[in-house]
């Protein structure tokens, strides 16, 4: 089955971008690996699990995402280890969302391929975004606007796709600073994204 983590970009695209939907087949359904999604549908996201069916001991299913206004939402210590590879994509969810969305709990970002508290809020500042760094998270104001930048990825596939997705709904055509590091988990991820934003 599809990897939940690596869907939870093309998830984020529809659900930011009015109007869109998407449908990503043959997910795992884990309860331990769906954190995104449960954070999603919080937020008011439209999130639907389809044709769910067991595999090899595991739960696998579609899932069908599309656009709804968000609202901001909380996410504590206690949320953080079933999302902490998708926290810098539910960054860009924040941005978007009414009120503020809060991320406490999280100093373990700060020890990921790259200080993931630090770059996010690097970058979404340099978008125009109102986020407010914190030693263990950092807390996201709704932003009207974001604007193309030069993205900082500090050579992190997280971070260098989470500011992808957010370029979409960006003014102008943002540019990476390292592409490459993609690679290391979603190699054909420009090529997804170019064929779903249609």
């Amino acid at each position: 089955p599809g990897d939940p983590s690596s869907a939870a970009f093309f998830a984020a695209a529809a659900a930011i971008i009015p109007n869109s939907s998407v449908t990503i087949k043959n997910i795992l359904l884990n309860p331990t690996r769906i954190g995104f999604f449960k954070l999603l549908d919080k937020m008011g996201g439209g999130v639907e699990m389809q044709n769910i069916k067991q595999e090899c001991g595991e739960i696998v299913g579609d899932i069908h995402v599309y656009w709804k206004p968000l609202n901001g939402i909380n996410i504590t210590a206690k949320m953080i280890p079933s999302v902490i590879d998708e926290l810098p994509i539910l960054a860009i969810l924040g941005s978007q969302a009414e009120g503020p969305t809060i991320v406490s709990g999280a100093e373990e970002l700060r020890f990921k391929e790259s200080d993931r508290i630090k770059a996010v809020c690097k970058n979404l500042k340099a978008m125009g975004g109102d986020i407010i760094e914190r030693r263990d998270g950092f807390v996201i104001n709704q932003t009207n606007k974001l604007y193309s930048t030069d993205i900082k990825t500090f050579g992190d596939h997280r971070i260098a796709m989470a500011f992808s997705i957010a370029d979409l709904i960006a003014e102008g055509k943002s540019v990476l600073d390292d592409y490459d590091c993609i690679n290391i988990s979603l190699p054909d991820f420009f090529q997804i994204l170019n064929k779903i934003c249609i």
